[in-house]
């Protein structure tokens, strides 16, 4: 948070501002980005306690003469699952926070999903005092929609709890969009709510009157565009385009031209669903910066839709700019182009030098962490048999770097009756299973088919599922699959690459089955990990798992499957597996 300061602190801020006395640290030569001007000055950066003083020419009882390098503030992610890079909240700002990150707004949608209130007031609770600053949207959708069955149901009345925590900021992502149209009174009651707040969006493909219905309920920003003119409609009309550049669903390329002298301020980098080996190869928001630098964004403009234009949108006043008086959030890179943070400060001090948190900056959080349910018995492949039935078989085909699938038609591969997994033609068995169930009692599994993934031969399991956070599992036969939810099951939670007779590798998730405790490094290991062995078994996707956790998200067009069945996203609802 940002602080106040009292008369005493406040006087001697002015002092130092006005040059009368030394500064706590004064960063010479310096080439500062000036986020408000687009320029870039030649000065002095004077900073006293946890603010900046000014930028001229200063003196510091301690000075560090910068020679030249550039200095940026720090960079702020204004839509991040924190679940999603697979790291409690302690692991993931040591990460970051040498990235030049300096505050990110997430989402605990996913662990709400698991474990309902206790696992927003774990996230709150593991997220204080670290090198990055952690605001929270509250979730909007738990669950998700009626289609799925997750672990806990939130409604307004249990959200106005947690409102008067300071790092509390909105409502997150509002994925019900047809809740919203329809005019659900439960919906109505969480946008009531927050009336006054800030109120995320999450509409994919939403236009005309529809789309002026849903920002007419005061919902303000977007997420979800892949699709230039979709961007541009959805500015047009008033909202904050998020422009997202995660591990899966990477819009980016696709969007840059809407960034113009008009728009921009209404634009804001986002990266959503990020893994950890993403992070510790490639970066965060400083990687987003320098793509968006490589496809000929001007190197300031991509610096400011990383600091000011986030923190203008959530109003987070006194950050994301080196300004008199706003916090000492900054990074110093020798280069503009690309941004490559040698020094890291937050609060005025020094937190991270070359890629690694100092040591008087790791972060010394640790919250105990809760548990994973995972309440069901072990399966069997005669509750992976599907039936043949009439007509062409619906099956769910991936669209590469996007989180949108489509509906492909196409004949069942038939053995005694039964629709069994075609390698060959890449259509392989899809499968959901609720976790949230009576101990011992395993409710039957979803079924599906699904094409994109590659696979030749085992299966891969997760109990990362977007929304609800079920099994998930595909496979080329019905005993690979369940040798790997077996894994699972008996783990508590994770991710597991199979045959028919072994396990090839494994991921534990115990904390929901969604994050680890590991240090980011061991983490990013064992998914490289998974992720050969997934290569072994003839997948062709980079990422398969952060790929399968979405293909249970019925509020993304255009065909997914839940634990409780095939889902249209289109009309939002179930639909048979056959088309006949």
């Amino acid at each position: 948070m940002l602080g106040r300061l009292d008369g005493t602190a406040r006087a001697e801020l002015i002092e130092v501002a006005r040059g009368r006395i030394e500064a706590d640290l004064c960063l010479r030569n310096g080439r500062l980005v000036n986020v408000f001007n687009g320029r870039i000055e030649a000065a002095d950066l004077a900073v006293h306690g946890a603010r900046i003083a000014g930028w001229g020419s200063y003196r510091g009882r301690r000075e560090i003469d910068l020679g030249g390098m550039y200095v940026a503030p720090g960079f702020i992610d204004g839509h991040l699952h924190l679940e999603s890079t697979l790291l409690a909240p302690a692991r993931f700002a040591a990460v970051v926070a040498a990235h030049g990150t300096s505050a990110v707004i997430a989402d605990p949608h996913e662990i709400a999903n698991v474990l309902g209130l206790a696992g927003i007031r774990y996230m709150l609770e593991a997220s204080r005092d670290l090198p990055v600053d952690i605001f929270f949207m509250l979730p909007s959708c738990v669950p998700a929609s009626p289609l799925e069955t997750s672990g806990a149901r939130l409604r307004a009345s249990d959200l106005f709890s947690l409102l008067p925590h300071p790092r509390i900021l909105g409502l997150a992502e509002m994925m019900n969009f047809p809740g919203v149209l329809d005019a659900d009174p439960l919906v109505l009651d969480k946008l009531t709510l927050f009336q006054d707040h800030m109120i995320d969006g999450h509409a994919p493909r939403l236009s005309g009157n529809d789309l002026n219905a849903y920002l007419s309920a005061g919902i303000g920003s977007d997420h979800e565009c892949t699709a230039l003119d979709e961007a541009r409609d959805k500015l047009a009309r008033g909202m904050a385009v998020m422009i997202r550049e995660g591990s899966q669903s990477q819009d980016l390329t696709a969007l840059l031209p809407l960034i113009d002298d008009h728009s921009w301020p209404r634009c804001l980098w986002v990266s959503d669903d990020r893994h950890p080996d993403d992070l510790l190869q490639d970066g965060h928001l400083d990687a987003i910066i320098n793509k968006a630098m490589r496809l000929g964004l001007d190197p300031v403009r991509a610096i400011t839709l990383g600091s000011r234009t986030a923190a203008d949108w959530f109003r987070l006043r006194g950050r994301g700019a080196l300004a008199p008086g706003y916090l000492a959030d900054f990074s110093v890179s020798p280069t503009l182009n690309p941004w490559r943070p040698a020094r890291v400060f937050k609060g005025g001090r020094e937190t991270a030098r070359d890629g690694a948190l100092l040591a008087d900056a790791r972060p010394l959080n640790r919250t105990p962490a809760p548990g994973s349910p995972m309440a069901l018995g072990p399966i069997s492949v005669d509750d992976l048999k599907v039936a043949g039935g009439p007509g062409a078989l619906k099956v769910i085909e991936m669209v590469s770097g996007s989180l949108l699938t489509r509906c492909r038609l196409c004949q069942p591969k038939l053995s005694d009756g039964a629709v069994v997994a075609d390698p060959q033609r890449d259509i392989l068995k899809l499968m959901v299973l609720n976790r949230y169930g009576s101990a011992g009692s395993t409710p039957p599994p979803a079924l599906g088919f699904i094409q994109g993934m590659g696979l030749k031969q085992g299966a891969l399991a997760s109990t990362v599922a977007h929304d609800s956070h079920n099994v998930i599992a595909v496979g080329a036969s019905d005993q690979a699959i369940v040798c790997a939810v077996e894994a699972l099951r008996q783990s508590g939670g994770g991710m597991v690459a199979a045959t028919e007779t072994e396990i090839r590798a494994r991921l534990d998730l115990p904390i929901a089955g969604l994050m680890s405790e590991r240090d980011a490094p061991e983490v990013a290991a064992a998914l490289q990990e998974l992720q050969h062995a997934a290569r072994e078994l003839g997948c062709t996707l980079a990422n398969p798992f952060m790929a399968l956790s979405f293909m249970a998200l019925p509020v993304i067009p255009e065909l997914k499957l839940t634990d409780r069945g095939l889902v249209d996203v289109t009309c939002f609802s179930f639909t048979p597996l056959f088309a006949g």
